[in-house]
């Protein structure tokens, strides 16, 4: 792609352009190495005009419902005046690789706004509930004038929280009756929340509510990532909207404050860093895998690794070393 067409392609995103966007996001999420120096030119290029959005990250237990809490909290958002994208991150299939739920299908309303932009995109193997490129293609939808990102998780678990680390607010949707089941989770990704709602409060008012106050009494004993907030436990539903006023009420509230303290550029300081470590340890790990003497006898100490012939200590031992000869 040439210097006029990448210039191109940043007017037409800029402008709104959904299909330009679309294009752009896949160009950043290629694997092809003669993408590659192109989709670094059109991120440095779009990068000025970044940065002006709220990114929300939502995760959850499976079943919790957050596609279609997303859908109607997206819609409630495009009725007060905002523009919202939704990075929706779908498991890989080992076989094609593709994404096997496509979130776009189950957020049909949203899907189908002039106002919002829905992009699901596979984890590709990628840790942390989330896709490689995530963080890029939420700068892409930024620059495209979506004032809300909001980044929807594979699930919730150990591996679960890198959410957390591109985001300004994380959300926790949990269920009625998961109280016990918070409890035996890692407490990490409860103690990276800055709200955790119990959904699904219309099939239970009483049980959402005493799972409130059980869960209110749990992030007690930890300690929340921020000293300027306090994280909420909060109940609603995504089938009545029950509850959804009042959790964009109490972010604004989070996002003042967070800027008031300083807390929140920091945050965001903190963000680019983190991705720019990951580019580079993704990035030496390529090249590790391609240097040719590593090539040359990969497929014989993973091989014996696999047979328990040697350890996997000794295998990388041996890789690493044939890497600076």
């Amino acid at each position: 792609m040439s210097t006029a067409q990448i210039k191109q392609q940043t007017e037409a995103i800029r402008g709104g352009d959904r299909r330009a966007l679309a294009k752009g996001i896949t160009l950043i999420e290629s694997s092809r190495p003669d993408h590659a120096g192109e989709a670094t030119a059109l991120l440095d290029a779009l990068l000025p005009h970044t940065g002006r959005s709220l990114r929300i990250g939502i995760s959850g237990v499976p079943g919790v419902g957050k596609s279609t809490f997303i859908e109607r909290f997206g819609l409630a958002l495009i009725e007060a005046g905002h523009r919202v994208a939704v990075l929706a991150i779908d498991p890989s299939s080992t076989i094609s690789g593709g994404s096997i739920l496509g979130d776009k299908t189950r957020m049909e309303k949203l899907a189908t706004h002039a106002s919002a932009f829905i992009r699901p995109s596979p984890s590709g193997g990628a840790l942390g509930g989330v896709a490689a490129r995530t963080r890029e293609a939420g700068l892409l939808c930024e620059a495209a004038g979506f004032d809300i990102v909001i980044i929807e998780t594979v699930g919730v678990g150990q591996s679960e929280t890198a959410v957390a680390a591109m985001t300004d607010v994380f959300v926790l949707l949990q269920l009625p009756n998961a109280g016990d089941e918070l409890q035996a989770m890692k407490k990490g990704i409860v103690e990276l929340a800055d709200f955790i709602v119990i959904n699904k409060a219309d099939l239970d008012g009483g049980a959402a509510e005493q799972a409130r106050r059980q869960v209110a009494r749990i992030l007690e004993l930890l300690h929340g990532r921020s000293a300027a907030w306090q994280p909420e436990v909060m109940t609603a539903s995504a089938l009545d909207g029950r509850g959804l006023a009042d959790l964009w009420a109490a972010i604004r509230r989070y996002q003042a404050a967070m800027q008031a303290s300083g807390e929140f550029e920091k945050r965001r300081h903190h963000q680019a860093l983190d991705w720019m470590w990951q580019i580079i340890d993704h990035q030496r790990q390529q090249q590790f895998r391609a240097h040719p003497a590593v090539k040359a006898a990969m497929e014989r100490v993973t091989q014996r690794v696999g047979n328990g012939e040697i350890s996997a200590t000794s295998g990388a031992a041996e890789l690493i070393e044939r890497a600076g000869s």
